[in-house]
């Protein structure tokens, strides 16, 4: 199994990234890495973790895309970035299964469509990061943030891609699916959402539940979430930034009596438990689903774990099974 990380572009890169390549390596023997960026740097990052190179190959790439880069403009003209070269190795190189990237995110979409492609019959690639449930579980978003503007078939098409992604990788034998409302009715909502509802509906390669408001995503109701980039992305970010807040109000508050803080430390492994539970950093990043090859985008902020989760995404996703499963959903939709 062989991925590129492109380890440039991120908050914390490119010791983040080359960390996070050296603790997949560890857990899975099979597999070999890429690493893209300034070569000089990520062999200083090696020998500072005393890893020495085996089943690492290094691509020098001096130039970095930034957030304030255009991103046609930065796919045309940094050809030398971490990221350009690792699309196009991406695209040339058949035993390369899948890139991960902290890097920005405009510049990522707009190289994965241009270089890599689409699926057959996919319109628009999107973004499906996963989420915790109060279950135990996790939800999956589709889309947050690829595509602002979207058709009623693109939310079909993103329905199906979420279900394989799900299932293929993350084991959910069949996902229940939701589309997100502002109310659970079937006939809420605008042009867009009443009119893809009935082809979710009709659909025999999902299951569909039907509506969902944005304060139950974490329910454990649902396994997937299809929206559009906007509303996907505002919830998302929203959740997140919720369970942060949540979580610096109760250490403000443990700290603001003597009592709370003995209380505190009776629970302290609980508190530490539900931190864990609520950092989004541990969930790994947003696969770009609808490529014809994997693509995993991390969290900008992604620390080494993060990093390492995302190489993970990766690798499952190598099988190819989703792929064809994707394929035969969308053939019975043509018939």
């Amino acid at each position: 199994m062989k991925i590129i990380v492109d380890c440039f572009g991120g908050d914390k890169s490119p010791s983040a990234n080359v960390e996070g390549a050296v603790l997949a390596l560890k857990e899975h023997n099979d597999l070999s890495l890429i690493l893209t960026g300034d070569e000089a740097l990520i062999k200083a990052e090696l020998d500072r973790l005393s890893y020495g190179g085996d089943r690492v190959e290094i691509v020098h790439a001096p130039d970095v895309i930034t957030g304030e880069d255009k991103p046609t403009d930065a796919i045309r003209l940094k050809r030398e970035s971490s990221m350009v070269k690792a699309v196009i190795m991406l695209k040339k190189e058949q035993d390369i299964a899948g890139l991960v990237s902290t890097g920005a995110t405009g510049a990522l979409i707009t190289a994965a469509t241009v270089r890599i492609g689409r699926i057959r019959g996919i319109r628009r690639p999107a973004f499906c990061p996963v989420l915790p449930t109060m279950n135990g579980g996790i939800v999956g978003i589709c889309d947050s943030g690829a595509n602002v503007d979207i058709t009623p078939d693109m939310l079909l098409h993103q329905a199906i891609l979420g279900s394989a992604y799900l299932k293929n990788v993350y084991g959910v034998k069949s996902p229940r699916v939701a589309m997100l409302n502002i109310g659970t009715e079937s006939e809420k909502g605008d042009d867009l959402r009443k009119t893809a509802y009935p082809m979710l509906k009709a659909c025999d390669s999902i299951d569909f539940v039907g509506n969902m408001e944005s304060r139950d995503l974490l329910s454990g109701k649902y396994d997937l979430v299809v929206c559009d980039g906007f509303s996907g992305n505002v919830l998302v970010k929203t959740t997140e930034g919720t369970a942060l807040e949540l979580l610096k109000k109760l250490k403000k508050d443990i700290y603001s009596k003597t009592v709370y803080k003995l209380g505190a430390l009776l629970m302290k492994k609980m508190f530490m438990e539900e931190k864990e539970f609520m950092n989004y950093h541990n969930y790994g990043g947003s696969v770009l689903l609808g490529c014809e090859k994997t693509i995993v985008k991390g969290h900008g902020s992604s620390d080494a774990n993060a990093v390492k989760i995302c190489i993970d995404q990766a690798y499952r996703m190598s099988s190819g099974a989703m792929y064809k499963e994707v394929e035969e959903a969308l053939a019975k939709i043509d018939q």
